[in-house]
């Protein structure tokens, strides 16, 4: 049997990958890569040359029968997004999925991803966070924000540059304009920012200063819910 690994790669800065990552990825006999046009500037960088083929969202469920026979045949086969952990809103899940099933070591490596260090920058909370990725664009998205209004972790989106401010405009409806927020763009890249405030003034200030770049939303938790909680598990303890 051979060997999965999840390889996390820099969301900007190359000098972010782990000389482990560098290891793995020179070892592999295969590398399922999400966009093979993106991950051989990454692989040239490093002058790798192994055997490359692509693995994203519209082609797994095609790909993972094959890559699980070639575990099978004792070969390494390493998984790399664009950028980040793969399995993060990213293709990984399912082929670290099937390789489990049918008996294969799966090892994903600690490395590089978006909104780890947006979370901890944030100044918000992150003992207890909820990582919501993309919300749906149309069908579920106002059911799923009307649940989390309740949530008393801090939450946590990505989200895309031209539908950043109708984003924040829906938080603000929803969760409350005060609530607050922090928003992070380029997250590791020459032009990495962090604006923070209530979502009223951070919804302001991207409605005037175009949104570019790719964004972490990190939203705080609802403070009633919270204290409700803690209300009730003391007055539980109490019986």
């Amino acid at each position: 049997m051979g060997t999965l690994y999840l390889v996390p790669t820099p969301v900007g800065n190359l000098e972010d990958i782990t000389y482990r990552a560098l290891r793995i990825l020179k070892e592999a006999d295969l590398i399922l890569a999400e966009d093979t046009r993106t991950s051989g500037n990454l692989l040239r960088h490093f002058e790798i040359k192994n055997a490359m083929i692509s693995y994203h969202k519209f082609n797994e469920h095609q790909t993972v029968d094959r890559v699980v026979e070639r575990l099978q045949s004792g070969e390494t086969v390493a998984v790399i997004s664009d950028a980040g952990t793969p399995g993060i809103s990213d293709p990984g899940f399912l082929v670290a999925r099937e390789a489990i099933k049918a008996g294969i070591e799966v090892c994903c490596l600690p490395g590089a991803t978006a909104f780890v260090p947006a979370l901890v920058s944030s100044g918000l909370p992150c003992d207890k966070f909820c990582f919501e990725g993309f919300l749906p664009v149309k069908k579920g998205r106002q059911t799923r924000l009307t649940m989390l209004s309740e949530e008393p972790r801090t939450i946590i989106f990505y989200e895309s540059p031209h539908r950043l401010v109708k984003t924040l405009a829906q938080f603000a409806e929803v969760f409350g304009a005060e609530r607050p927020v922090s928003v992070c763009r380029e997250i590791s890249k020459m032009h990495e920012e962090s604006v923070r405030g209530t979502l009223a003034e951070v919804l302001a200030h991207f409605t005037e200063v175009e949104p570019r770049g790719e964004f972490v939303i990190v939203v705080g938790g609802n403070e009633e819910t919270s204290v409700k909680k803690s209300k009730n598990k003391k007055h539980e303890e109490e019986e």
